[in-house]
């Protein structure tokens, strides 16, 4: 590493962290955007999840795009381009996207706004592609950590806003919008929204380009070839398709229009798909894995067991991240749960995914090697001060936030769970995984406020699983780290895929009892923890000796 990369560029920091926050704005302002696009346009809860897969189907289609290049050309392809414009050329597109948004709300078309969405996370695709390994570049490798967390943490406070701002844009200053209102509802606001969003997509690529303190950022090394692994990834894309076709053509039937038997067919016929597609991607990594395990010559990355189960508990974390928030807007109009209309949610869904920050903040402490007493108290207060944060933007938005003041018991249940797993991964994971499937299982079994408060604690339990995962997964790749990487970045896939299957088995079961599906994934990533400790063991990787300096 050059030495002039040993102290941090800080302008060139805090111009990169300004993406880090477009991510969680836009990915935590869909929450709203659902049950507003459901009452808008006449959907059932399948049809307005179609949001969630459009955008992060759009995260495992850039990813993949990027690898396939590589591997062709046998080069880190956004190493090549240079970290900085790959930056510039994801916002560029994504600022596209937001054009195309514009478009599709002045033309009152649910299937344009999808494609816009689609559009703005491939830029964001790109975008995270680079950012995070830029991030590292901009100082000491050292203190790389520390730089990655600050962007955590902007992401986090991104998802805090994004709620409240896109529930202003929909719903305006009203105290409550009936969901019948909505469809008489004016969409001027929405088309400002993307207008400023593509603007400012536009004027941070700008900043980018034309700073002299940003580096280029090239890192022109060659990239490990996995040729059966490319051609199994593009096989399972078109397998993908394959079952997302026949769902794409049923989801502009009018629900309101047709039979109670005719209901119950197409919810047959599209849950049929979907269970199919996530055969596809279970299958598909499944077999990769017993087939790199026979002769591990071109599938790369693929060959070891912690990163094929590490893709699954990728794909699972974003899955059940998103579905919980995603849905929550539908959860919160049942009576048992408030009968709240679509413009009374917002600062619901700005504490879940809130509850994301205060996980992330707790979590950014370790990298400042605080000791003894001092760590002890910022375990503490760091938190406290994350909630208090969330409580604050949003009564200054004109939000009641009485109902959530108690939220904080949750908070500390949190913090516990911070000193019980002592900044190791499988640990962490361990226990978050426990405190994730306890919260789900009060949020099924009971109603009213505790529900609500455990059901948003999934946010608290997702906090901190996605370091975690990521080191358990890549620790003793070697010289196919860097593939690994791109490997779980593709598997954000998860989020376009269950959030809609559990939109499906709420219209088939109801959208309480739906929440099951979260329960399973918390299943599985505490057994992820359990398994990918023992794997390592055998590989005579000590975790507990070197997971306090990957963590994070």
């Amino acid at each position: 590493m050059n030495s002039n990369h040993t102290k941090t560029n800080y302008p060139a920091l805090y111009t990169l962290i300004t993406v880090f926050f477009f991510w969680g704005f836009i990915a935590a302002g869909n929450s709203i955007f659902i049950p507003f696009c459901k009452s808008y346009f006449s959907l059932d809860q399948f049809q307005s999840q179609l949001v969630d897969f459009a955008f992060y189907t759009a995260y495992y289609i850039g990813a993949l795009l990027l690898f396939a290049m590589g591997d062709m050309s046998g080069k880190d392809i956004v190493g090549k381009w240079g970290y900085k414009k790959s930056i510039v050329y994801g916002l560029l597109f994504s600022a596209l996207g937001a054009g195309a948004m514009i478009i599709a709300v002045e033309a009152n078309v649910y299937a344009g706004m999808l494609l816009g969405l689609f559009i703005v996370a491939l830029g964001f695709s790109l975008q995270q592609t680079a950012a995070n390994p830029f991030a590292i570049l901009l100082g000491d490798p050292k203190t790389g950590a520390s730089r990655v967390n600050l962007g955590g943490g902007i992401n986090s406070f991104g998802t805090t806003i994004g709620p409240i701002v896109v529930a202003l844009a929909l719903f305006g200053t009203a105290a409550s919008v009936s969901d019948e209102q909505i469809k008489a509802l004016e969409l001027s606001k929405v088309v400002i929204l993307y207008i400023g969003v593509g603007l400012l997509f536009i004027a941070a690529a700008a900043m980018f380009y034309f700073s002299k303190k940003v580096p280029s950022g090239i890192a022109d090394e060659p990239m490990e070839k996995a040729n059966k692994a490319l051609r199994m990834l593009v096989i399972m894309t078109v397998l993908l398709a394959a079952c997302f076709v026949p769902i794409f053509k049923s989801y502009q039937t009018d629900v309101t229009t047709i039979s109670t038997q005719e209901l119950a067919d197409l919810q047959s016929y599209r849950m049929k798909f979907l269970i199919l597609a996530l055969l596809v991607v279970l299958g598909g990594i499944l077999y990769s894995y017993l087939s790199a395990q026979k002769k591990s010559e071109g599938w790369g990355a693929m060959q070891y067991p912690q990163l094929v189960l590490g893709m699954l508990a990728i794909f699972t974390y974003v899955g059940v991240e998103v579905a919980i928030g995603s849905n929550l807007g539908e959860l919160l109009k049942l009576p048992e749960f408030g009968s709240m209309q679509s413009s009374d949610i917002g600062p619901y869904v700005s504490m879940y995914w809130g509850s994301l920050m205060i996980g992330r903040w707790a979590g950014a402490i370790s990298v400042f090697n605080l000791k003894g007493n001092t760590k002890t108290l910022a375990l503490i207060i760091i938190p406290l001060i994350a909630f208090g944060i969330i409580l604050g933007v949003n009564i200054l938005s004109g939000k009641d936030m009485t109902p959530l003041y108690y939220y904080v018991f949750c908070v500390c249940i949190q913090i516990g769970a911070f000193f019980l797993s002592k900044d190791k991964p499988a640990r962490t994971l361990m226990i978050f995984g426990g405190f994730g499937i306890l919260a789900m299982l009060i949020g099924l079994s009971s109603s009213g406020t505790i529900a609500i408060y455990a059901f948003l604690s999934g946010g608290l339990a997702c906090s901190i699983m996605w370091p975690a995962i990521f080191s358990l997964s890549i620790i003793g790749l070697g010289k196919y780290t860097s593939q690994g990487s791109a490997f779980l970045i593709m598997m954000i896939l998860g989020g376009g895929i269950i959030p809609p299957i559990q939109g499906k088995l709420s219209d088939i079961i109801g959208i309480h009892q739906s929440y099951i599906i979260t329960v399973v994934c918390f299943g599985y990533l505490t057994l992820f923890a359990f398994l990918v400790k023992d794997i390592l063991k055998k590989q005579n990787i000590d975790v507990d000796a070197i997971e306090v300096e990957v963590a994070h």
